[in-house]
């Protein structure tokens, strides 16, 4: 083969894009990776996922030391210095995308610098950035371009007054009111960052309640820690206007039945009302690729498009828009290429948010059981009543089991509280393996642990917790 040509060519260097790659020049294939942003990792590396963990991490430690160290007998007077909490989060994200870098070397991926578009099944060009002009020849195309923050009309984003998740990650200073628009994990986890660290934060929701789409007791629940922490939710409310000013923000607020509006002011507005495929000059529309009614790109079992010799995974396809469901697709596609048979279980996919308290699922929810006319039991164990929470004075929150109420199969949990998104990862496994909740209740647990928590939830679904 010569330089250009190629195996496989992927398209978008996020955690779909990237990982499919390697994973294929693992299996033997010659790859090239076509990212346009100037370093890989996507939204997810680059202005997502990981400097919003960084500045959560960073904000938590902030808020304990201004609240919580006390109750340790430690005294401090803590000053924030957001420069360089930005710049660690800054140096973070340069040193894992440098990291991908170095794994797309050692494993002899070819990395494209610039936007790529498919001229026909076979054929990628290299419209813009540095390796512009380019033409790559492959056998297999796959498209891993992500999503983009989705737009209200009228709100128009500028990323200094009014931001979507890229924005509100560079802010210079922190706002005296940040307003966040839509009450979902990415609106809830950096609105705790800029409340911990002495703004204002309300949030504006048009359902009746936060996170719509999990369990109803979390949400609940989480609806009242945030209240605790300072948050303000004004729910089933639609924001209809934003009028900027060099002051701040005015935002015209209507019910979301309908009726009088009022006006909320604001010197920052976080605008998070969801995500939408990406998919912007691909060329899809001339190849003929279909697309759902939402824009999804619609794919077969293998993840291959209508036209042969094109797929396509992650946030640009139907299902959860997560990065480690990216991933597993990326790996899953491209070993399907390879003639292996691997599968993707969508219901052992968790979600994590990573607040306080954090907030984690994975399987059905109390909601979609009923819905479904499933026969379920429930499992439920307070962190309260957990020696290491205790110790540790994180209290607050559950675990809760929901279990086939004949064959003890477990249907999903959902954990808030301290560890959630580590802990769910043992009921992961069990759904994934088809096991049941006694497989959970009869299996050790280390002491103390957070995660005994979740054993006692496993033996509330059969005879009774032991310790509650």
């Amino acid at each position: 083969m010569s330089e250009t040509e190629f195996d496989l060519v992927v398209i978008g260097g996020g955690p779909g894009g990237y990982v499919a790659a390697i994973r294929a020049a693992q299996l033997g294939m010659k790859v090239a990776c076509v990212e346009m942003r100037g370093s890989l990792g996507g939204t997810c590396l680059n202005v997502g996922c990981i400097p919003s963990k960084a500045l959560l991490q960073s904000s938590e430690l902030y808020d304990e030391a201004n609240h919580s160290f006390a109750d340790h007998g430690i005294k401090v007077s803590p000053k924030l210095d957001l420069d360089t909490m930005m710049g660690r989060k800054d140096k973070i994200v340069s040193e894992l995308t440098q990291g991908i870098e170095f794994l797309f070397k050692k494993n002899k991926v070819t990395y494209v610098k610039g936007r790529g578009r498919i001229k026909a099944a076979g054929l990628v060009e290299v419209t813009e950035g540095e390796d512009k002009g380019k033409e790559l020849t492959t056998g297999k195309i796959l498209i891993a371009t992500g999503s983009e923050s989705t737009p209200i009309p009228g709100i128009d984003v500028d990323e200094k007054q009014i931001v979507t998740s890229t924005g509100a990650l560079e802010l210079n200073k922190v706002p005296k009111h940040l307003v966040v628009i839509g009450g979902g994990v990415i609106g809830l986890e950096l609105g705790s960052v800029w409340r911990r660290l002495g703004a204002e934060v309300t949030v504006v929701e048009f359902m009746d309640r936060i996170l719509p789409t999990m369990d109803g007791e979390v949400s609940k629940t989480f609806a009242r820690s945030l209240k605790k922490q300072g948050v303000t939710l004004k729910l089933k409310s639609k924001v209809v206007e934003a009028k900027k000013a060099k002051t701040g923000v005015t935002l015209k607020i209507e019910p979301a039945a309908g009726g009088d509006a009022s006006e909320l002011k604001a010197d920052v507005v976080l605008l998070c009302v969801g995500r939408r495929p990406y998919t912007e000059g691909l060329g899809l529309e001339e190849l003929g690729v279909e697309k759902n009614e939402r824009g999804f790109i619609s794919v077969d079992h293998s993840y291959q498009t209508n036209v042969p010799g094109i797929y396509a995974i992650g946030d640009c396809v139907p299902g959860p828009m997560l990065a480690h469901k990216a991933e597993d697709e990326g790996m899953v596609c491209v070993e399907m290429m390879d003639g292996q048979k691997p599968h993707i279980n969508y219901n052992a996919i968790p979600g994590v948010v990573y607040t306080w308290p954090e907030v984690a699922d994975v399987g059905a929810s109390e909601e979609k059981l009923k819905a479904d006319g499933v026969d379920y039991k429930v499992g439920k164990f307070p962190f309260s009543a957990n020696s290491r929470a205790k110790a540790n004075g994180l209290r607050d929150g559950f675990v809760k089991i929901l279990a086939d109420k004949k064959t003890d199969k477990v249907l999903g949990a959902h954990i808030i509280g301290p560890n959630a998104g580590d802990l769910i990862h043992e009921i992961v496994t069990i759904i994934e393996f088809g096991g049941t909740a006694e497989d959970v209740a009869r299996t050790c647990h280390a002491h103390p642990t957070f995660s005994e928590a979740v054993r006692e939830a496993a033996l509330a679904t059969q005879d009774g917790a032991i310790h509650v």
